[in-house]
């Protein structure tokens, strides 16, 4: 479950807007046990976790779907994450940085010759004048769910249920 926290790319995190949820795909990275985002200090996100910090983190994969000749049974192959607990803006520069390298590590790695500065997470403004708030949600439950892959029952374009192999 931590490998598959590691290397996924995109998470939704959910939140309570009053009467409605809000969820937002967002890139991510899971650090010392941990989710960490990113994006404008201000906003509707930032405005719905002043309110209420309850959240939670999805992160989910389809690996194919499963064929098999009884179209009833036809299934998919997935990975899902959910991690539910508080999300809290990180106030503290080394931790922000830490975590803002290792999101720069994760989606560009090698890319940049010399760590992230902290001054450059402390003064980086967007290209509309945004500063940038770093997000951490520390879970207190976490829930997994895996379909596993059957490779004979995978589908791939072509394939008919007159094929032998399922």
């Amino acid at each position: 479950m931590e490998m598959f926290l590691v290397n996924a790319r995109t998470g939704f995190l959910g939140l309570a807007d009053e009467k409605l949820p809000y969820v937002v795909p967002l890139n991510f990275v899971y650090y010392n046990r941990a989710i960490y985002i990113h994006g404008a200090a201000h906003g509707r996100k930032i405005d719905i976790i002043g309110r209420n910090s309850n959240a939670c983190f999805t992160v989910s994969e389809d690996l194919g779907t499963l064929t098999d000749p009884v179209p009833a049974k036809t299934d998919t192959s997935y990975m899902s994450v959910m991690l539910f607990g508080h999300i809290q803006i990180v106030t503290d520069l080394n931790e922000a940085t830490s975590a803002m390298q290792e999101m720069l590590n994760k989606y560009v790695p090698g890319y940049y010759h010399s760590p992230l500065s902290k001054s450059h997470v402390e003064k980086y403004r967007s290209s509309l004048g945004s500063r940038t708030a770093v997000l951490k949600l520390v879970p207190e439950s976490i829930s997994a769910k895996l379909n596993e892959v059957n490779e004979a029952a995978k589908f791939y374009p072509g394939k008919t249920a007159l094929d032998k192999s399922r």
